[in-house]
């Protein structure tokens, strides 16, 4: 079970997205799926997020309206680029009972609470303004902030937490703070079984996501708002929040739940997939900048349900990719549309080059001048110089080729290409590199052997394609066997296009 995070419909994807938790996601699914495991990768929209009203009200249309376009687009883009789901969930009627229903037991035995918090209010507005409707600093590193969450150390600014609190809706006011009743859920209350399943997990995950819960579990854990007194979102079920919405970030695991569920065929509950007694593994990759979200709150509201939901094995976060050593920004148009890339070039380029600069544990950077030397010295021309060689190389026959012969390099091969694309080790950034090493290695092999034996080379060319397949999916569709010297199979390589003889095809499809 895989989930990328449901991206805010307020918008396409950019490319920052793409180098993120959607394609590492399906790199990893890839692999599985090439091992004969079975998978479900799924994602969806956050259709309820205060980001698509804020959006909308820039774009001059209606939030449903926005929604809608963005919905279509993102799926769109998922495509274009290659990203195999099994489950991509509609924001429907079926979505929002999913919610409901996984959060009614919770209420039901009291695991939510009413409380008399602060939140910041406008007074010209005369309502209250939460999530991307305020601005200010944050409370534990000061740089600036949306409400909720901030992006940058990643910690949680609940309530009345952040500093001088401004509205980013006309008229940009200066913001107070009100009381009034809503529903939270006490996250401390599940400090020890939070605890507890990090113990294990030091030294295994990346260390970034490990800083975060250390810095988080030094303190009390804060409530989680569960209801908001504004008006975009799903109305609150539950008595004494009326008028109220859920928080759109309280809908993650139901809205998980119900993606996996859009990823089979059956007519099981949407929460079949992820219940304990399946024995399923769960995997999010996800930006950083969700790991609160994803790795607190989210995962408590799974304890809540006392063993009854399976628990993330994994958490694959990533950093921060940015555009010429800035970060991608809609609002001041520094970005590049996914599909706008691939508009330039193969996608199967657009997918290496992301893959070889992913920020795994550290921010990286999206460059158009490193990526064209980068593809072109250290993809495209040292495969077609291996194309090359190999299709002119004299071939002496098989026999006498033992197994020890080529079974070593093999298994070395495959030891790295795996342990590139297992959770524990996931790496998609080495498994480039892997790509790019062994492209040049056969190169030079073939180049200086003199008559090498057709099973010493295919057997390893066999092995590169299949990490090759993972990336460059649609190179590896167009590579066939055919039978050659002494009956043996022999490869039909393809020579990759150099980036100068493509041109901007405008229309490009993939």
């Amino acid at each position: 079970m895989i989930i990328a995070p449901p991206p805010t419909p307020n918008g396409d994807l950019h490319v920052g997205h793409m180098a993120g938790p959607y394609l590492a996601g399906d790199i990893h699914a890839r692999y599985l799926r090439s091992k004969g495991r079975p998978v479900n990768y799924a994602t969806g929209t956050d259709d309820s997020q205060t980001y698509v009203v804020t959006s909308a009200l820039k774009a001059g249309m209606s939030p449903a309206e926005l929604c809608l376009k963005s919905s279509n687009e993102i799926k769109r883009t998922l495509d274009n680029w290659g990203v195999e789901l099994e489950g991509y969930a509609p924001f429907d009627e079926g979505y929002r009972k999913a919610v409901i229903k996984f959060l009614q037991p919770l209420f039901d035995n009291q695991k939510l609470k009413m409380k008399s918090v602060k939140l910041p209010y406008s007074e010209l507005r005369n309502e209250f303004m939460v999530e991307s409707y305020v601005s200010g600093e944050c409370p534990v590193c000061l740089a600036q902030s949306r409400g909720g969450l901030c992006e940058g150390c990643g910690h949680p600014n609940n309530f009345d937490q952040l500093k001088n609190p401004m509205s980013t809706m006309p008229p940009y006011e200066n913001l107070v703070y009100k009381e009034v009743d809503i529903m939270v859920f006490p996250v401390e209350d599940y400090r020890e079984k939070l605890l507890n399943y990090y113990a294990d997990k030091k030294g295994v995950w990346r260390p970034h996501i490990l800083q975060l819960m250390d810095e988080l579990f030094s303190h009390k854990l804060i409530d989680f708002p569960v209801t908001y007194p504004v008006t975009w979102g799903i109305p609150s079920p539950f008595p004494g929040t009326e008028g109220q919405v859920l928080n759109a970030w309280v809908e993650g695991m139901p809205a998980s739940m119900y993606c996996n569920a859009c990823g089979v065929s059956s007519d099981l509950e949407f929460d079949y997939e992820w219940l304990s007694s399946t024995g399923n593994k769960l995997a999010y990759f996800l930006g950083f900048d969700n790991s609160y979200f994803w790795g607190v709150t989210h995962l408590s509201l799974l304890m809540a349900h006392d063993g009854k939901y399976i628990l993330p094995d994994y958490i694959v976060p990533n950093e921060f990719y940015e555009l010429e050593n800035s970060k991608f920004s809609t609002s001041r148009g520094h970005l590049i549309w996914a599909n706008d890339l691939i508009k330039e070039l193969p996608r199967d380029y657009a997918r290496f080059y992301l893959c070889l600069t992913s920020p795994e544990n550290n921010r990286s950077n999206f460059s158009r001048a490193a990526m064209e030397k980068i593809l072109t010295e250290r993809l495209i021309e040292p495969w077609n110089a291996l194309v090359k060689a190999y299709s002119a190389h004299t071939w002496r026959q098989s026999v006498g080729v033992t197994g020890n012969e080529v079974g070593s390099e093999v298994k070395i091969m495959r030891e790295r290409l795996y342990d590139c694309c297992e959770l524990q080790s996931f790496s998609q950034s080495r498994l480039a590199d892997w790509i790019i090493s062994h492209i040049a290695r056969l190169e030079k092999m073939i180049s200086a052997g003199s008559g090498l034996n057709p099973h010493t080379v295919n057997s390893q060319i066999s092995v590169l394609l299949e990490g090759l397949g993972i990336v460059m999916i649609d190179l590896v569709e167009n590579i066939t066997e055919a039978t050659g010297h002494e009956g043996g199979i022999m490869f039909c390589l393809k020579q990759m296009p150099a980036l100068s003889s493509l041109g901007r095809a405008e229309n490009y499809v993939p």
